[in-house]
């Protein structure tokens, strides 16, 4: 049997399962799964569902290799958390890695989920063949991540491609980050809601779908901010493709489109039929794909 490559993608609700299998010069998707994040259990609850998740289908295929997603920072040497911003409990320090390499006798390779979601999308999705890709997923926090030459760029520490982290409003509102003023902070799905008096994204784009101008004039200042983070990635690193995902982009056209208008309007280098913003391809579990490949190709 080929040998088969596991990834699972940490979400604050659920934990995506996704099984590869390398076919030539590429990868296809064997499977998909879902399971319980149990993320208000706190890091022990949140451990112990993904060590079930991989024994399942280490019972069911024959692995080669195990990467995970993860909603944050981390120590690349110890696999200790440093930053989970939008997950609870008390994680700063908390060893994941090694917890759930002791539990199942294996290696696991880890990842930060936007990375992973890059990687995902740069080798088997929206960029393929294009040689600088960037990508951003928005939805409870904005993530991002860079590939150049079919290669995730980390930089000397690791986290390039936090796009979400940029200052754009100095002394702005506070991030979860611990910086004021950061993409993230002004345009992640709970501040959309609040901006156009809604209880969801998904709420809102349903009524400016229907014309309501409160719904239309939030996305229009989310789309503002983000089109300024996004003209500064177009200015220094000059990507081949942008690429949208996550919760915010199912939102579609009425999303993108003035995200596209506004990084056009403040990018004055570049011709602006050259600047290419378009939807992930992947679908929820691009994640999961880009753990998997994570773990075959140690990015």
């Amino acid at each position: 049997m080929t040998p088969r490559h596991l990834g699972l993608d940490l979400g604050g609700t659920n934990i995506k399962i996704s099984v590869l299998e390398r076919a030539e010069a590429t990868f296809r998707v064997v499977s998909t799964g879902l399971e319980a994040t149990g993320a208000e259990g706190g890091p022990e609850v949140v451990t112990n569902n993904l060590v079930a998740a991989a024994s399942a289908a280490l019972e069911a295929e024959d692995i080669s290799t195990i990467g995970i997603g993860v909603p944050g920072l981390f120590d690349r040497d110890s696999g200790a958390i440093e930053l989970f911003p939008n997950l609870p409990g008390d994680w700063a320090g908390y060893p994941l890695r090694s917890r759930i390499e002791n539990a199942l006798g294996r290696p696991i390779w880890m990842v930060n989920d936007a990375r992973a979601f890059t990687l995902a999308e740069g080798t088997i999705g929206a960029g393929a063949g294009c040689r600088i890709v960037v990508c951003v997923t928005l939805g409870t926090g904005v993530g991002g991540g860079i590939m150049i030459d079919g290669r995730l760029h980390g930089g000397a520490f690791g986290v390039a491609g936090e796009l979400g982290h940029q200052t754009i409003v100095p002394d702005g509102p506070l991030c979860g980050c611990g910086n004021r003023g950061c993409v993230e902070a002004l345009t992640r799905a709970e501040v959309l809601a609040s901006l156009a008096g809604k209880g969801s994204a998904e709420e809102v784009y349903a009524s400016a779908a229907d014309g309501d101008q409160r719904s239309l004039a939030a996305i229009r200042q989310v789309a503002d901010y983000l089109g300024i983070g996004l003209a500064n990635v177009v200015t220094l690193l000059g990507p081949d493709r942008i690429i949208i995902g996550g919760g915010i982009a199912d939102a579609g056209d009425l999303i993108l489109e003035p995200i596209r208008q506004a990084v056009r309007a403040r990018v004055t280098l570049v011709p602006t039929e050259s600047i290419h913003v378009v939807a992930a391809s992947l679908g929820t579990t691009a994640g999961a794909i880009g753990a998997a490949l994570a773990g075959v190709l140690r990015p």
